[in-house]
This record gives structure tokens, sequence and C-alpha cells, in this order.
């Protein structure tokens, strides 16, 4: 799977000014006003969000001023970003649940001649450098993996959900402890184009 890591917008004081009406560092004041590293990510994000504007800045703020206070988890790196790639397939779980897991569905949904062994501890890989390992199977329920790609400053954790919805299967893809704004909507972008295969080959 190709990840193309570039931000939806310039992560920069003069952009965030025009879509917020304050710089990073205005907003970062504001939030040490708020005692913003206390009250935590969600509260924060409540006090940022302008009705109207785009949603993207206030989790951007958000992650930057973490980056700003050296905010780190135990591993060193920031709590960061995390996406949700979601998709409704008219096909039951255990036939979508089959595509993701067949070797031949696996590589036409991601792509890049993408392989895969779905067992705890398997590798997965692609021609273009991306590389997991599962760390959780549950058949017909979830796939949890870890994921890089070319680019990506560090190693994310990948889950996926299988949810029956009256027959049908909702899909959720969500990535976790993405580092940076143009990793984060690369892999959203990505995934989703993923996902749209993966219904394609579900519903044939």
């Amino acid at each position: 799977m190709k990840v193309i890591n570039k931000p939806d917008n310039p992560v920069t004081d003069e952009a965030c000014k025009a879509a917020t009406g304050k710089t990073f560092s205005e907003w970062f004041a504001f939030l040490d006003s708020h005692d913003g590293l206390k009250i935590g990510r969600r509260e924060s994000m409540m006090l940022m969000i302008q009705p109207g504007r785009d949603p993207w800045w206030p989790t951007t703020i958000y992650v930057e001023y973490e980056k700003h206070h050296g905010v780190t988890k135990k591993d060193g790196l920031l709590e960061g970003f995390s996406i949700c790639a979601t998709k409704t397939i008219n096909a039951p779980v255990d036939k979508t649940y089959k595509v993701w897991t067949d070797d031949k569905g696996f590589a036409q949904m991601l792509g890049d001649n993408a392989k895969q062994e779905v067992k705890e501890g398997g590798a997965i890989s692609c021609d273009g450098g991306c590389k997991g390992t599962y760390t959780r199977v549950r058949e017909n329920k979830d796939l949890r993996f870890t994921w890089e790609h070319p680019g990506a400053t560090a190693p994310m954790t990948v889950d996926v959900m299988f949810q029956d919805n009256k027959g049908k299967t909702l899909m959720n893809v969500m990535t976790s402890r993405i580092q940076t704004r143009g990793e984060s909507d690369g892999l959203r972008d990505a995934w989703g184009e993923a996902l749209t295969r993966l219904k394609g080959l579900a519903e044939a």
C-alpha cells in the first residue's frame, strides 16, 4: 500500500492563523491558561472547536502542543494521531474476512504485491517497503498488526474490526500512534482506498 505522507493543510503558523484565528504559539498559551495538559486531549479539543471550521485543526494543535511540552509515552514517542477508516460492505462478515485473509484478495486490496502470513507473529510486506507483524488474529472478529511504510517516523498499531450489521459488514480500520500529521492524512486516504477495493472484492 502506497502512502503519501502529505498533510491536508500546511502545519505552519501562517496556515493555523488563517484557519483558526490564532498561531500555534497563541493556542499553546491559551491551552496553558486552561491547564491543557492536566485536562487532557478531549477537553482541550472541546475548548478549541469552532462552529463551521475544520475539525482537522484542534487535533493538530493539541498534538503539536504535547510536542511543544515534550510529552511522550514510555517508549519516548508522542501519543500522536489516530485515524479511522470505515466502510459498509454488502457481504457477510465471514466472506469479507476471507477476502482480507486470502493471499490473492489481500494483494489486490493493498496493491504493491502485498503479502501476509495471517497468524500471530506473521509478517506483512509489500514491494514498496511497507511492513508489519500480526499481533492478534481472531477469525471473523478482528486483526491487529504493527505497521510501517516508507517515510514513517515510527511503527504504528492498526486494529481491524469486522462487525456484522444485519448481514452486511461494517469495516473499521483504526491506526494509532501516528507521529506526524502528514503520515496521518496519508494513511487515512490510503486505507480509505484499500477498503473501497475490499468492498469491490467482497461484493463480487
